[in-house]
């Protein structure tokens, strides 16, 4: 076999070998945006209603006929949070977060919350 052969070999075994790894290394990435902002009830959304006590009762309060939401204020967006991220959120209630996730239209698909100082 000459060294032309052997080089080409090893090229395509390469290509061969690495494929496969890329397409693991995808699965692995966290998916979705990362969006900061407050959780809050779908009756408040952007701004608290006033008398209702500090953000987290009020948003609670709230929620409890509602769901949590994600008010983002600086963008003046307010998105829904799918089934995981209304159990995620609870212990958020009221508090500045980073949610990630997909995004699909106003709805995220919640992968993980976590306080934003």
């Amino acid at each position: 076999m000459n060294t032309v052969s052997r080089t080409l070999m090893l090229l395509i075994l390469g290509v061969v070998l690495v494929t496969p790894l890329s397409g693991i290394a995808q699965k692995t990435k966290p998916a979705g945006r990362t969006l900061r902002g407050f959780v809050s009830d779908n009756q408040c959304g952007l701004e608290r209603m006033p008398g209702m006590g500090d953000d987290e009762s009020c948003t609670l309060m709230c929620a409890k006929n509602g769901k949590f939401v994600l008010a983002d204020r600086d963008h003046k967006r307010v998105y829904q949070l799918d089934k995981t991220g209304q159990e995620k959120a609870r212990e958020f209630a009221g508090q500045k977060v980073k949610v990630t996730g997909r995004i699909t239209g106003k709805t995220i698909r919640v992968s993980a919350i976590k306080a934003d100082s």
